[in-house]
């Protein structure tokens, strides 16, 4: 049977879950990756209220939906980041208290902590999201860094990311950090330092997203076969890149996602250039059975019409892997 098809819930925060829920099967998908945000998931619940897991299933399963990760995206990214005013919007009050930027990333490391026992406690054994970096700002060298610098920063995202993967490891739950600019791997080469950093710890891989190696110029199909045993989840997003006339660059110019002076931009499965059939054959090739989960972006598209297609066109393009070689059936028998 081909891989479940899900939809990442974060861009639809604003929906509440008992809206999103069954619209999320009408548009074609088997599954959600339920966000730590708005309604969908809600860690405090998971481990303090009697009954929360068991109805949050019951109601996925009143609408032929199943869930194999969550998402605490929001909350992993201020765990490293030197935080500033904008981590506010995205972090729950109580990560951010008195917005005091040490305190906020300790409590945001306590909350990554809760959200592997609340994983635990809902019956999923993989939780994507952000690290954050204190050296993102660094991406540039200028002016000049050195290595040390960015070593530094690299044994800053151990020493944080260390006690929170041990309670990981406790609750046998699996931390996929999606690969993406602003976080401590952002690319293969940092995506291989991190592991180093983390001394190889069992329970850290990657949520693999192509679009976010795509349009940096890095190798997306190459990605998953050298970290074939890392690949914990996969993101299905594209992203359109290299438009003649462009006037701002990889680095995005300040400008806001759709406006048509980007040399980059997402779009809807199918819209855009990566190349998703080496994908699913480098998928096939690493025994990655897990399922692909839509993440919806496309500044252009009305989102339910666009995660609608999405649906359709990750079932068009998935398919059963074979179960033996295709020239089999002219291989010579032994006659009696």
């Amino acid at each position: 049977m081909a891989r479940k098809v899900t939809l990442f819930t974060g861009q639809w925060a604003d929906m509440p879950l008992e809206e999103l829920a069954p619209l999320a099967r009408r548009m074609g998908y088997d599954g959600l990756e339920l966000a730590c945000s708005g309604d969908h998931f809600d860690v405090d619940r998971a481990l303090e209220e009697p009954g929360y897991v068991s109805l949050l299933r019951e109601f996925l399963s009143s609408h032929a939906l199943d869930c194999f990760a969550i998402s605490n995206h929001l909350v992993g990214q201020a765990v490293c980041d030197p935080v500033d005013g904008r981590h506010r919007a995205i972090l729950p009050p109580h990560v951010w208290g008195d917005g005091d930027p040490e305190g906020v990333r300790q409590r945001a490391a306590e909350e990554m902590k809760r959200t592997a026992r609340a994983a635990r406690a809902f019956g999923v054994d993989t939780v994507t999201g952000f690290t954050g970096s204190s050296i993102w700002h660094a991406a540039y060298a200028f002016p000049p860094t050195g290595q040390d610098y960015w070593d530094a920063g690299f044994d800053d995202f151990a020493t944080r990311w260390l006690p929170i993967l041990e309670v990981f490891e406790e609750e046998n739950v699996r931390f996929a950090l999606e690969v993406h600019p602003t976080e401590i791997a952002f690319d293969t080469a940092t995506a291989e330092r991190a592991l180093q950093a983390l001394r190889g710890h069992p329970h850290f891989g990657f949520n693999y997203d192509p679009s976010h190696l795509a349009y940096q110029g890095v190798d997306y199909v190459g990605f998953i076969r050298k970290f074939s045993a890392r690949i914990f989840h996969v993101h299905l997003k594209d992203v359109a890149w290299g438009r003649s006339g462009a006037e701002a660059g990889v680095f995005g110019g300040h400008t806001s996602f759709g406006d048509p002076r980007r040399v980059w931009d997402f779009r809807s499965l199918g819209r855009g250039d990566v190349d998703f059939e080496s994908i699913i054959v480098a998928l096939h090739d690493i025994g990655y059975r897990g399922p692909l989960s839509v993440e919806w972006e496309d500044s252009r598209m009305d989102r339910v019409h666009g995660a609608t297609e999405a649906a359709a066109f990750v079932r068009a393009l998935d398919f059963e892997p074979s179960g033996q070689a295709f020239d089999a059936a002219f291989a010579r028998t032994e006659q009696p």
